[in-house]
């Protein structure tokens, strides 16, 4: 094959795909995170939390073997100034110790129970349990690495008074609090840029593809409403909020809702971690693929076509670095990839990120960190491709499979204060 036609021959539109692509995304989500900014965030007004009759509130936090972490995150949870608050303990049949040292928490603290389960029946069937064992109409889901801002109820519980009773969901704003090493730093800001970014510009269209499973507060009868948690999807989160959105409740986010998270800092760990999304992601379009003809669905429409517009990105990506593998002759057809429009998309790639942590550092200085930004989009695109394609398999085999989805405990990588 001739060199020259993958820009001029029968696979240029492949190619210029694999260019436009991720250079046209960056600009859009630097456009919506820049209108959010102004429209929502500078013109939110301070809460006055001591002028307001705060509701009682359900805090669901399932466990499956988070021996190291949960007692961590329950003692954070109930130093909470929150007025009013349970806390309810959901034990997915872990084989380490959480059993008892959820058994001790609820014995310790007043407003805190342990509901135990002797069987791995997944995340989602441990919050559904959770829910039925709760007395408030708003829950907030939490990880068992979390560690909530002592403001984040306030403003989570806030947005359902302030925007409505459509308001289903109200997702917060997760920041990594482990930052030992060059994946955890660039975890971080992938959260703030990438993750934070597009939740503000698709918040902007009306839907959003997920809400943040490691801290969100939920409407119980808008869970009711829709049937709860599906139990045979692997990321309960993607798969409710999609279920919201159809049934047309509202998903906001509040960035000053505050959590922070441990994230993997090994490469298995985050391996398995994005598959896990990716299949996430997979199993919810191929659930809800008749939105696309349904009119009043259409707010979804982007949301939906972007995730398969972007694994087709991913496909086409490998085809041209394995087609380029395997026809260049010369240095300069194997340096393809170093050419004037990889660094162009590298160069919108670092001002996206720049934008969004500058945003974002109004709430914790994540801008400090910028400089492990310059790492992220030459391994990211590459990372995401063989994700996005580990997952496909995995996808297939759990709609033929069926049953329950059930969970492993994540690589929470080396704790560090939070700073």
């Amino acid at each position: 094959m001739d060199f020259s036609q993958l820009f001029s021959g029968p696979y240029s539109f492949i190619t210029g795909y694999v260019f436009v692509y991720p250079f046209a995304m960056a600009l859009f989500w630097i456009a919506g995170s820049i209108l959010f900014l102004r429209t929502k965030e500078l013109k939110s007004e301070p809460l006055d939390i001591e002028a307001f009759d705060w509701p009682m509130i359900s805090i669901l936090v399932p466990c499956y073997n988070e021996e190291e972490t949960i007692e961590e995150t329950v003692r954070n949870l109930v130093g909470l100034s929150y007025p009013k608050k349970e806390i309810i303990l959901i034990n997915d049949g872990s084989k380490d110790g959480t059993g008892g040292i959820l058994r001790t928490l609820s014995e310790q603290y007043g407003d805190v129970r342990a509901i135990q389960l002797h069987e791995n029946r997944g995340k989602a069937n441990a919050l559904q349990v959770g829910l039925f064992a709760s007395r408030a109409e708003y829950l907030i889901c939490v990880d068992s690495d979390a560690l909530l801002a002592d403001t984040a109820p306030y403003y989570l519980i806030h947005q359902f008074f302030k925007q409505g009773e459509r308001v289903g969901a109200v997702t917060g704003n997760p920041t990594i609090r482990n930052r030992n090493n060059l994946l955890s730093r660039m975890q971080l800001v992938e959260y703030a840029s990438i993750i934070g970014a597009i939740k503000r510009t698709q918040r902007l269209l009306g839907k959003v593809m997920t809400v943040s499973g490691v801290v969100v507060a939920y409407r119980k009868k808008a869970l009711v409403d829709v049937g709860l948690w599906d139990r045979d999807m692997i990321t309960e989160d993607i798969a409710v909020s999609w279920k919201l959105q159809k049934r047309f409740w509202d998903i906001r986010y509040e960035p000053r809702a505050l959590c922070w998270m441990l994230v993997p800092e090994t490469v298995s760990g985050i391996w398995k971690q994005r598959v896990r999304w990716a299949q996430g992601g997979q199993e919810v379009i191929l659930r809800h693929w008749k939105v696309l003809f349904n009119w009043k669905q259409r707010r979804i429409w982007l949301v939906y076509l972007e995730q398969w517009f972007s694994i087709l990105w991913a496909f086409s990506w490998l085809f041209i670095t394995l087609l380029l593998l395997l026809t260049a002759t010369t240095l300069q057809e194997m340096l393809f990839w170093f050419t004037f429009s990889s660094f162009a998309l590298v160069f919108i790639s670092l001002i996206q990120l720049f934008i969004a942590l500058s945003i974002d550092s109004r709430y914790n200085g994540k801008l400090k960190y910028y400089f492990w930004a310059a790492w992220y989009p030459a391994i990211y695109w590459m990372i995401n491709t063989a994700v996005v394609i580990a997952a496909i398999p995995k996808t297939i085999s759990s709609r033929l499979k069926g049953g329950y989805a059930v969970w492993n405990s994540p690589d929470r990588g080396m704790k560090k204060k939070v700073s």
